[in-house]
């Protein structure tokens, strides 16, 4: 049987997506072998905390290597942390590269408003994606976070939300995806897309 491999690298709160893809018919394995990722139908890459910390955590059993060459055949989604990751560059605390293959930099977000920007907001969707099949234009998500994706493709770019500017929440190139917000956290409609994303590898 099939499974979506949930990569274990020392960040981000795997039982609750775990959890989540369970609930919509998803099987998960939460693992940090690289052979049972290479097995997998589709990969989750999560993550909470500093872009250079996790991005040396990923780096440094070689799995960085794998998410880019496994993105080639099968689905993959970066969560939060796990989507900033998949662009070029991150700036925090330190200038560090990502995995490059969604074109963009990880900044701080250029808002007069409050950050870390925590709670729920509206999606519009600039690009089509399967990943929000089945959603409305308006829907809400849950973010937390002070980073976001900028200079971005922005044919790459599939959803938006504001916070006091225009915030890039979801990315689309090919085989990789990405949710600046928590779908584990955002109620129905972060059930859909996760289902949604359940779907791309069958």
């Amino acid at each position: 049987m099939g499974y979506t491999a949930i990569i274990d690298y020392g960040v981000g709160n795997l039982k609750s997506v775990s959890n989540a893809f369970s609930y919509v018919g998803v099987d998960t394995r939460i693992t940090s072998d690289a052979r049972e990722i290479e097995l997998a139908d589709a990969i989750l890459l999560p993550g909470v905390g500093a872009f250079p910390d996790a991005a040396d955590k990923l780096r440094a059993p070689g799995l960085d290597k794998v998410v880019v060459e496994q993105g080639g055949s099968k689905p993959v989604l970066g969560i939060c942390l796990g989507m900033q990751l998949l662009l070029e560059r991150g700036t925090e605390v330190r200038s560090c590269e990502g995995l490059g293959v969604i074109q963009g930099v990880c900044d701080r977000i250029h808002t007069r408003l409050k950050l870390p920007h925590i709670g729920w907001n509206s999606l519009r969707f600039p690009n089509p994606s399967p990943l929000f099949a089945g959603i409305d234009e308006g829907a809400c998500v849950y973010f937390v976070h002070s980073f976001s994706a900028q200079s971005c493709n922005p044919g790459q770019v599939v959803a938006t939300t504001d916070h006091g500017c225009d915030v890039v929440a979801a990315v689309q190139n090919g085989n990789f995806f990405g949710c600046q917000f928590h779908p584990e956290k955002s109620g129905d409609v972060g059930l859909q897309i996760l289902k949604n994303f359940g779907a791309l590898n069958k």
